[in-house]
C-alpha cells in the first residue's frame, strides 16, 4: 500500500469472498431497490464493518457470524470518503460471517453506477434502460460493496424485472421465475472472482440476437429493438477475437457467455464487464454497406479491446488504481494485433502509428506524467484514463515485443496469465513473467519507460547515437517539468542497401554508443516501433529524403512525423517539412498524410488574414498533385486503405486548401444525396468513406440551408454512424452565428454522452471557436452539472486550437485555472500547454508562413 493510495483504502479486516444481490429496478420512476447478502471472511474479532456505498439509503442491516448470532447493525455514512460504516452492538468474532443489507437508491443521468437511459423507438415512443458503468470506483453507487479491484469476490447477481423487459448480467441465466404480480425474477449463474468495477447490470426492452456458438462460448449482441440487422459485423468480429485470443492466451476464455450489449448513453466507448460488455452504439451497430472503413475499423478496435480485458484485467487485474496503465495499455496493444490479424489490409499497426504521435504530442510536453505513477483518490483513478495510459502505453509494449521478438513476448504473457489468474498483480509481475523467459533486463528497461514521463530525442552524427529529453519548448515559470531521462532505449537501426528490414539491435543509455557501419545511410528505429523521435544531421537527412521509396510506411511517417514535431519545437525550419512532404512523390500513406494536413491545418490557424491565401495555396501544391493522381471514386483493385487517404486529401483541400475545383465537387455530391426536397435522400448517395469529408467540406462553405438539411439528417439518421457524421459536421460552419445555435443543441437536445465532443469540435472551429468560448464560459456551471466528468478534459481540448489570438489563449487559460475540473487537471494542464506551444509556434512564423511554405517542393 503506497502513501498516495493509504486513506482511500479499506480496513483490511474483513476480505469479501461471495455477494449476493438482487436489485429492483422501477424505470418509470427512476429508483430502483436491494437486498445484498456478503459472505465474509473476518480476519479478527470487531465491532464494525466498514465498506463503500454512494448516493444509497440503506434501510436495514445485520451481520450473521461464524458462532450463529445475529447482529443488527446500525448504519453511519462517511459521504466524503464515500463509505459505510456497519456497527454491531457486540464484537463479530473472526471466521465466516454474512452481512445482509437493503436499500433504495437513484437511476441516475450521470452515466455512472446504477443508471438511466433512454431511445427513441420505432413508434415514436421513449423507452427507459437501466445499465451499469462501475469503473472505477461507481459500482459503490449501485450497492454497497468491497469497492477496491483486489477485493475480488464471485457474484449471485438476479435481478426482478417487469412485463415486457429482458435482464441481462455477467453470467448466463440460470432460473426465471413468474411472480405473483407479474414481474420475473431473474437469477444468474455465478461469476467466477472478480473485482466490483467488472459487475454488469441492464434492464430494459431490449433484443438479443440468436447466439452465435464460437467453439462452445454463446456469443450474442444485445440492442435495442428493430436494430438487429446492424449485428452481424460485431459478431463476426468477436468469433475472431474469441479464437485470437484463446490461442494467443493458451488459456480458454473465462466466462460461461458473451453477451455484447449496444447501450444508448454511455459515456466511454465501451466496457469490459466480465461476460456482459457494454458499448457505445456507434462502437458496436454497424453496416458494413454503409460505414466507412475507418468506422468498420473503429467497431473492431473496440470489441478486440474489450474481448482481450476478458483475460487481461478481469481474469488478472491490477492491485491498485496505478496499474491500470498495464490493463489498457496490454488492451490497446492487443486490440490493435487481433484486428491487423482481421484484416491485414487494414494495415492496423501502420496507423497505430497517428496514435503513438498522439501521445508523444502530450508526453513532450512538461506537463505530462509517468505512464504509472501514485493513485489516492477516485478522482485521481478516473484521471488514469487517457492517452497516456492507452497509446503510449500500447506503444512501448508494442516496443519491448518487438525488441524481444513476438514469440518470446507471447510466451512471458503466458506464463503471467497463468502464474495470476483470478488474482491482482503489481506491474513488475509482468516484467518477472518476460525476464524469466526472455533472459532480457526488462524491469530496468522497462521502469525507464514506466516510471518517468517524457520520451527521448535520439540522434544520429556520423555513427553516433546519443539520447536527449524531447521537449516542445522551455519549462513554464515555475520550471516545474515531469519530463525524466535518460531512457534505456531499445534501438533497432538497419542500412537502407543491406536489404535487411533490421540490421542491428541495441540498448541505447545515457552514454553514446556507436551505430554499426554499413552500406547505404543508416535508419534509426527500423521498422518504426521505437517510442522516441529521431534526428540525423543535416546530410544523413538529406541521403533519406532522396530515397524515401526505400523506406516502410511506417518508417516514412516517423520521418514526418518526426520532423514536423522538430518544427513545432523550434528546433528545425518549416521550410524543410515543406521540402521533405513535397518528396513524398506517390506515397500513399494516408496516416503520413494526416501528419500532413495537421501541420497545413495548424498554419491556417495562426496565419493571419493576408497569409491565410499562402497557406491555402501550399496545400493545393503539396496536396493537389496527390488527389489528381488517387481520384473522386474507388477503382478496381486498390489498397484498401486508399480511401481513407482520399477522404484526407479532400477535407484538406476542400477547408485549408480552399480548393474550388474540391468545394464544388463535394457541393455537387452532396446534392445529388440529399435529394429535390433539400433534407431527403436523393438516388445517389455519398461513399460512406467520403461522406464526412464532404461534408465538411460543404460546411466550410458556411450555407444555411446545408446546416438545416445536416440537422435534419442527423435528427433521423439510417444508423448510428450516420448520426454522429451529422452532428460532428455541424461544427464544420464557420459562421458564429451557427457555431452559437450548434452549441446550444449540446446543451439541449443532443445526448450527453456526445454532447461535449460536440462543443469541443465547436471550440475547434477556427472562426466561430472565440464565440463558442463566450458560451462556454457563461454556462459554464450548467455543462459540468450536465455532461459526464470524464468527458469535460476532452471537451476542453478544443482549446489548444485558439491559438491564433494570444490575448484569447491567455483569457482561456485564466478561466480554466480558475475553474478546476473534478476530474482530469492534468490533462487540462497538457491541453494549455500545448495551446502555449502552438501560439508561439505563430509568434517564431508571424510574417514569414508565405515564403517558407513556398520552399521548392524537391520530388523523387
Amino acid at each position: 500500500m503506497s502513501a498516495a493510495d493509504e486513506p482511500y483504502r479499506l480496513p483490511r479486516n474483513v476480505t469479501p469472498l461471495t455477494y449476493r444481490l438482487t436489485l429492483e429496478p422501477d424505470l418509470e420512476a427512476a429508483v430502483f431497490a436491494g437486498v445484498v447478502e456478503v459472505d465474509l471472511e473476518v480476519h479478527e474479532a470487531t465491532a464494525e464493518l466498514v465498506c463503500h456505498a454512494a448516493d444509497l439509503v440503506i434501510e436495514t442491516a445485520s451481520v450473521d457470524d461464524a458462532e450463529g448470532a445475529t447482529h443488527k447493525a446500525s448504519v453511519s455514512y462517511d459521504e466524503d470518503q464515500e463509505r459505510v460504516t456497519f456497527g454491531c452492538p457486540s464484537p463479530v468474532p473472526a471466521g465466516r460471517a454474512t452481512l445482509s443489507c437493503r436499500f433504495t437508491g437513484v437511476l441516475n443521468d450521470k452515466l455512472r453506477g446504477f443508471y438511466r437511459s433512454t431511445f427513441t423507438d420505432e413508434s415514436g415512443a421513449t423507452r427507459v434502460i437501466a445499465t451499469s458503468q462501475m469503473e472505477s470506483t461507481d459500482a459503490r453507487r449501485a450497492f454497497p460493496c468491497w469497492d477496491e479491484p483486489d477485493r475480488k469476490a464471485v457474484f449471485e447477481i438476479s435481478l426482478v424485472v417487469e412485463p415486457g423487459l429482458e435482464a441481462f448480467s455477467n453470467g448466463a441465466v440460470q432460473e426465471t421465475v413468474e411472480l405473483e404480480d407479474g414481474r420475473r425474477f431473474v437469477r444468474f449463474t455465478p461469476t467466477m472472482k472478480m473485482s466490483t468495477y467488472l459487475v454488469a447490470l441492464i434492464v430494459g426492452p431490449l433484443e438479443a440476437t440468436d447466439p452465435l456458438d464460437v467453439d462452445g462460448v454463446p456469443v450474442r449482441v444485445v440492442h435495442a429493438p428493430g436494430r438487429g440487422q446492424l449485428s452481424a459485423f460485431a459478431l463476426d468480429v468477436a468469433a475472431h477475437a474469441l479464437r485470437f485470443f484463446s490461442s494467443y492466451f493458451a488459456i480458454p476464455y473465462p466466462a460461461d457467455k458473451l453477451d455484447l450489449v449496444a447501450i444508448p448513453d454511455f459515456a466511454f466507448g465501451a466496457m469490459e464487464n466480465l461476460g456482459c460488455v457494454t458499448f457505445r452504439e456507434t462502437a458496436l451497430l454497424v453496416d458494413p454497406e454503409r460505414a466507412a472503413r475507418t468506422e468498420l475499423e473503429r467497431v473492431c478496435d473496440v470489441i478486440c479491446h474489450e474481448i482481450a480485458h476478458m483475460w487481461f484485467g478481469d481474469l488478472v487485474t491490477m492491485r491498485w488504481w496505478n496499474g491500470i496503465w498495464l490493463n489498457e495499455a496490454f488492451a490497446t496493444f492487443m486490440e490493435v494485433l487481433a484486428t491487423d490479424a482481421f484484416r491485414p489490409g487494414w494495415q492496423r499497426w501502420v496507423n497505430f502509428g497517428l496514435e503513438r504521435e498522439a501521445a508523444l504530442s502530450v508526453d513532450g510536453l512538461h506537463a505530462t506524467r509517468p505512464i504509472e505513477y501514485p493513485v489516492g483518490s477516485p478522482a485521481e483513478a478516473d484521471g488514469m484514463f487517457d492517452v497516456l495510459t492507452y497509446q503510449k502505453g500500447g506503444s512501448v509494449l508494442r516496443m519491448l515485443e518487438q525488441y524481444l521478438g513476438p514469440e518470446v513476448f507471447r510466451d512471458g504473457v503466458r506464463a503471467y496469465l497463468s502464474a495470476h489468474a483470478y488474482a491482482n498483480t503489481e506491474t513488475t509481475d509482468l516484467w518477472d513473467a518476460l525476464e524469466s523467459v526472455s533472459g532480457q533486463p526488462v524491469r530496468a528497461v522497462m521502469d525507464s519507460w514506466i516510471l518517468q514521463g517524457g520520451f527521448p530525442l535520439v540522434s544520429l552524427d556520423g555513427q553516433s547515437l546519443t539520447q536527449q529529453p524531447f521537449s516542445y519548448g522551455p519549462a513554464g515559470p515555475d520550471g516545474d517539468s515531469a519530463i525524466g531521462g535518460p531512457w534505456q532505449v531499445p534501438v533497432l537501426t538497419r542500412h537502407l542497401e543491406s536489404g535487411d528490414t533490421v540490421g542491428e539491435r541495441l540498448l541505447l543509455g545515457e552514454a553514446p554508443a556507436a551505430a554499426a557501419e554499413g552500406q547505404g545511410p543508416t535508419l534509426v528505429n527500423a521498422g518504426g516501433w521505437g517510442v522516441y523521435r529521431v534526428a540525423y544531421a543535416p546530410p544523413q537527412l538529406g541521403e533519406l529524403v532522396s530515397r524515401l521509396g526505400e523506406l516502410d510506411a511506417l518508417e516514412c511517417f516517423n520521418l514526418v512525423s518526426d520532423t514536423w514535431a522538430e518544427v513545432l519545437a523550434g528546433r528545425a525550419e518549416l521550410a524543410d517539412f515543406v521540402a521533405l512532404v513535397g518528396g513524398l512523390g506517390d506515397v500513399d500513406e494516408p496516416s503520413t498524410y494526416a501528419v500532413v494536413a495537421g501541420a497545413l491545418g495548424l498554419c491556417d490557424r495562426v496565419a493571419d488574414d493576408g497569409d491565410r491565401p499562402l497557406v491555402a495555396e501550399a496545400t493545393r501544391r503539396l496536396l493537389g498533385p496527390r488527389l489528381a493522381s488517387v481520384g473522386w471514386d474507388r477503382r478496381p483493385g486498390e489498397a484498401e486503405r486508399m480511401p481513407t487517404m482520399r477522404a484526407l486529401l479532400v477535407r484538406a483541400l476542400g477547408t485549408v486548401g480552399e480548393d474550388g475545383d474540391v468545394r464544388a465537387e463535394a457541393d455537387r455530391r452532396f446534392a445529388a444525396a440529399k435529394g429535390p426536397e433539400g433534407a431527403g435522400r436523393g438516388a445517389t448517395p455519398i461513399d460512406p468513406d467520403l461522406e464526412g469529408a464532404v461534408l465538411d467540406v460543404v460546411g466550410a462553405s458556411g450555407r444555411r440551408a446545408d446546416y438545416e438539411a445536416f440537422l435534419e439528417r442527423y435528427r433521423h439518421p439510417v444508423d448510428p454512424q450516420e448520426e454522429a457524421r451529422y452532428l460532428h459536421a455541424l461544427a464544420a460552419f464557420p459562421s458564429p452565428d451557427l457555431c452559437r445555435r450548434s452549441f446550444e443543441l449540446a446543451l439541449g437536445e443532443v445526448r450527453t454522452q456526445n454532447a461535449p465532443y460536440l462543443v469541443r469540435d465547436l471550440l475547434a472551429n477556427r472562426d466561430g471557436g472565440p464565440a463558442v468560448w463566450d458560451r462556454v464560459t457563461t454556462e459554464w456551471a450548467t455543462i459540468v452539472e450536465r455532461f459526464p466528468n470524464n468527458s469535460l478534459p476532452r471537451m476542453v481540448d478544443g482549446v489548444r486550437l485558439l491559438c491564433g489570438d494570444a490575448k484569447l489563449a491567455g483569457d482561456v487559460a485564466s478561466f480554466l485555472d480558475d475553474h478546476p475540473l473534478a476530474t482530469g487537471e492534468r490533462t487540462v494542464r497538457q491541453i494549455l500547454e500545448r495551446l502555449r506551444v502552438n501560439v508561439a509556434f505563430g509568434a517564431r512564423h508571424a510574417g514569414r508562413l508565405g515564403p517558407e511554405l513556398a520552399a521548392p517542393s524537391g520530388g523523387r
